[in-house]
């Protein structure tokens, strides 16, 4: 078994990894006739509930702001304990006085999941916060609520950088937060095979983030760490956007050489096709359209049998940390291993023969709004298709570890394609109209992938620039030395030792 450990840092990260949990959920078969493709063990772990009964719950950890868990509870109906109505007062004898907030009243999407009956279709007005269209019991374990801050205070908003570093230094020392929240579930673990984080980066969960992993680094430091790091992508004031661009610069500059796969998502991407309907002012609906790629890319991660996303990830070299997601919906009568992208003179790697390599996507979550030359060089990419029946192979059978030499011999981007038929399913709590083209409404096929390239080396450029005229006097040196040494290695004709060594 290959365990994975998830970590959700924040009130737009829970927004995305509640859809994530919910796909994982919907993957469960309960015909003992039917396997699913899907291995729940990866992400899910048994346990005992209050009254005896066999669990099986997410293997996560949930951090949100005082206000932000909505109407879920710690205790829920699983672990639902019997507290004495008249608790003793101790020693005080005087009269008590108990002041309680008021309770968020349940959405009828939750009270319909509750009482067994069909679910309302959600909108967009009816979500009111990311508990609102969850599916699933946690362990009490996996909720933790900081009550330092409370969420879209005015007051005390948990915004700059710092901010998440400090709260983090805080609880760490008080609590252990690592042997606290993470142990446990660590040690239930056959095989720890990586630890999943999904983190705000351009406000102050960037800097709680950059903390943890540096914890995690220092306890699990040969275990992969994989960073979805999520931008809010809406538009603010220029003044609003240094400081969250600031706060991003910063967030790769710590977290990027940490990380496994670091993975900058935009929520939303600016450029939506016309195939696609969205709503950017719901989060709900922004971090369903992320999901339907984050998932989709990472699926062979938890597909039966075990598929090394390890390797595929770390490319020839090992250096290159800093992936772009992207991905397009399959239309209708489209093949999934075909191109689904209108032919460009730069949309594909110009090599000998027919090149796999796609830069061409209807959804860019990484570089929309940014300016980056047209013709950039691929490093690696991971292409995941799923859905409809692929009818190209890339590899004749052949073996990776063999593929991959042989890409690294001739100067070739390093490039791995996996493939399932399980299609991508639109959930009830997913919103209903988002591929109103479609003639399927409940499966749809998608082509996702992971790509490292030359584009990065523009992007961190920007935050140099940005860092040099902006960061204070104290930082500013560490962080453009730090941001220039990772954008060496993602440009044209960066050669790493291990190249030096094959010469």
């Amino acid at each position: 078994m290959h365990e994975i450990i998830t970590l959700q840092l924040g009130q737009r990260a829970n927004y995305l990894a509640t859809h994530f949990w919910n796909l994982q959920e919907s993957y469960f078969t309960y015909n003992e006739e039917e396997e699913s493709p899907v291995d729940h063990d990866v992400h899910f772990r048994p346990g005992v509930g209050a009254d005896g009964s066999e669990t099986y719950t997410p293997r996560t950890v949930i951090y949100d702001l005082k206000g932000g868990f909505g109407t879920l509870r710690k205790y829920n109906a699983l672990y639902e304990l019997t507290e004495d109505a008249t608790p003793g007062q101790g020693l005080w004898d005087g009269k008590e006085i108990l002041q309680q907030q008021a309770l968020i009243p349940q959405s009828d999407y939750q009270k319909s999941l509750d009482a067994g009956l069909p679910a309302p279709t959600l909108s967009a007005e009816t979500v009111r916060y990311w508990s609102d269209y969850n599916r699933l019991f946690y362990h009490p374990r996996s909720i933790v609520q900081l009550n330092d801050y409370e969420l879209n205070s005015k007051i005390m908003p948990f915004e700059d950088w710092t901010i998440g570093e400090e709260l983090f230094n805080e609880l760490d020392k008080e609590h252990d937060l690592l042997d606290r929240d993470v142990r446990p579930f660590a040690e239930e673990c056959d095989q720890l095979r990586a630890l999943q984080i999904f983190t705000g980066s351009d406000d102050a969960w960037g800097g709680f983030a950059a903390k943890y992993i540096d914890r995690i680094r220092d306890e699990y430091g040969k275990k992969s760490v994989w960073v979805w790091a999520i931008e809010n992508g809406k538009k603010v004031d220029r003044q609003t956007q240094f400081k969250r661009d600031l706060n991003k610069a910063r967030s790769v500059h710590a977290i990027s050489t940490q990380a496994s796969l670091y993975a900058p998502i935009i929520d939303p991407p600016s450029r939506i096709p016309r195939s696609i309907y969205l709503d950017p002012r719901s989060e709900w609906y922004t971090s369903a359209l992320v999901s339907a790629a984050m998932e989709s890319v990472s699926l062979p991660t938890r597909l039966r049998p075990y598929h090394d996303f390890e390797a595929s990830l770390a490319g020839d070299d090992s250096i290159h940390k800093i992936f772009e997601l992207q991905s397009t919906i399959v239309q209708d009568g489209e093949d999934a291993a075909k191109s689904p992208t209108k032919p460009s003179d730069d949309s594909d790697e110009k090599e000998p023969g027919s090149s796999p390599i796609k830069k061409d996507f209807d959804l860019d979550f990484t570089y929309d709004g940014l300016t980056c030359q047209k013709s950039h060089h691929v490093f690696n990419q991971l292409q995941v298709s799923r859905g409809v029946a692929d009818r190209e192979n890339e590899s004749g059978g052949e073996d990776q570890g063999i593929l991959r030499r042989k890409r690294h011999f001739n100067s070739e981007p390093m490039f791995q394609r996996f493939h399932t038929t399980l299609p991508f399913p639109v959930l009830d709590s997913f919103p209903q109209n988002m591929f109103p083209e479609l003639r399927s409404k409940e499966k749809i096929s998608i082509l996702a992938a992971l790509t490292v390239s030359s584009r990065t080396a523009e992007r961190l450029k920007v935050y140099e620039t940005l860092a040099g005229r902006v960061a204070g006097v104290d930082e500013r040196e560490t962080l453009v030395n730090g941001l220039g040494e990772i954008r060496e290695t993602y440009e044209t004709g960066w050669m790493s030792d291990s190249d030096f060594d094959d010469d």
